[in-house]
């Protein structure tokens, strides 16, 4: 990684993509410091801070924007989610599923659309967090206009980090969403770490502090390591193309292969699964209902991530299981709607390939769906590992902290593809320099 970069400074080009790529986080981590005018930020803090573990992933994507209440408090999430929805809605729409197949112009007229979803989205959200805090009356005005400057205020800082975002999609070294989204998350982690040093080390004797700082230190790296192999980890199916007779030559016979990725749905399950167990979570604390006794409650506290293996009461933990259930549900979906065994096959078929020791056609698609289910299991199963992890040393040793699982994998993700997308460039140009000698 380290030479990666130290090569791509040596290049003009790539150099000034990531200086303009730095200038843009400092952006990013600066308007995540303005308030929100006329929001008490004390009085959200108390509110979050009630609310348990129901906002840590949120806080952290947010980079602590949403907890001080800044105008980058919606952050980057409503045009993920706009993305998501839109990749699921080509999937269902076959005029948009047209779009993505006219190469740049329909991806760029996807794109626009992807843009007014994630204003609309922005919009509502804005407005049911201004609602709730009305509601709630953590608002030092709440006029008509104090209202409407907040759901301005929200919506025009997350349209801001959707623009900067593309700017160092374009500008930039590739992946700006994701870069804005994990620079977010990098911001927390010393704050994390000093939470994990006051709650374990801080007071203890030498060796004590040695030894838990060994021990954290040993279940990040572990957490990590196996984060890389599930971004990296692909089944290479091989495929062989027969050879054609093109007047007195042959032609084709050639060998490659189909890479089919162990991880295929990225941290989007782990995404999906989250917003279903702790959307009821978040309502109720907002309504002030997050505490009290009955079945209802115990839904509540079992669908909470702070509750789950807890040593005093295990009952709760069932949630957790829900929670994995969940995972690899949405892992299979989402391969589902973004892999289609059947397309593999007809085009494999049409351009004279076939998989060795497998028939093309019905016998390819069956073969395909079989490994295909095989290796999304081992990867759901390695990603729900991942998630749970870190909840359940939460649990046990109440290690509170914001980066979980989730972030990881976002995290490791992010990196890796930039710096595909680092060597790419490179490629590209080391191309070109040979071409003009």
């Amino acid at each position: 990684m380290f030479r990666t970069l130290r090569d791509a400074l040596k290049i003009k080009d790539i150099r000034k993509g990531l200086l303009f790529t730095f200038f843009m986080m400092i952006v990013v981590r600066l308007g995540s410091q303005l308030p929100v005018p006329g929001v008490n930020p004390d009085v959200v803090k108390d509110l979050y801070s009630g609310m348990g573990d129901a906002m840590n992933f949120f806080d952290a994507v947010t980079g602590g924007s949403f907890e001080r209440m800044s105008v980058f408090a919606l952050s980057i999430t409503p045009y993920i989610t706009a993305s998501i929805i839109m990749q699921l809605l080509t999937i269902a729409i076959p005029k948009l599923e047209e779009l993505q197949r006219d190469g740049e112009d329909g991806r760029k007229k996807i794109q626009q659309i992807t843009r007014y979803v994630t204003i609309g989205l922005s919009v509502f959200e804005s407005g049911a967090m201004a609602y709730a805090f009305k509601r709630g009356n953590y608002l030092d005005d709440e006029s008509v206009l104090e209202i409407i400057l907040l759901i301005a205020v929200f919506t025009g800082g997350s349209a801001i980090l959707m623009w900067i975002g593309e700017q160092i999609t374009e500008h930039g070294v590739g992946n700006g969403i994701s870069i804005v989204l994990i620079i977010n998350i990098i911001s927390r982690i010393p704050s994390d770490l000093a939470t994990l040093y006051e709650q374990f080390m801080s007071g203890k004797t030498v060796p004590r502090q040695a030894l838990a700082g060994v021990i954290i230190a040993a279940i990040i790296v572990a957490v990590v390591i196996l984060v890389v192999v599930l971004q990296c980890a692909e089944r290479k199916i091989p495929v062989q193309y027969s050879q054609k007779l093109q007047g007195r030559r042959q032609v084709g016979g050639n060998n490659t292969y189909i890479p089919l990725k162990v991880n295929t749905g990225g941290v989007i399950p782990v995404i999906f699964a989250q917003s279903i167990m702790q959307t009821p979570v978040v309502i109720a604390s907002l309504l002030g209902k997050n505490t009290g006794t009955g079945f209802g409650y115990d839904v509540l506290y079992c669908l909470s991530q702070s509750r789950w293996f807890n040593p005093a009461n295990w009952k709760y933990s069932i949630g957790a299981l829900v929670y994995v259930l969940l995972i690899i549900a949405f892992a299979f979906f989402y391969t589902t709607i973004s892999f289609n065994p059947i397309e593999i096959a007809d085009n494999l078929k049409k351009r004279g390939g076939f998989i060795p020791g497998i028939r093309p056609g019905k016998p390819t698609t069956e073969y395909l769906t079989s490994v295909l289910n095989r290796i999304v299991l081992i990867g759901a199963i390695g990603l729900s590992f991942v998630s749970i992890l870190p909840i359940f040393f939460n649990g046990m040793f109440n290690a509170d902290v914001s980066f979980g699982g989730t972030s990881i994998i976002i995290i490791v993700g992010v990196i890796i593809e930039t710096l595909k997308q680092i060597e790419g460039q490179m490629l590209v140009r080391n191309y070109k320099g040979f071409l003009s000698e």
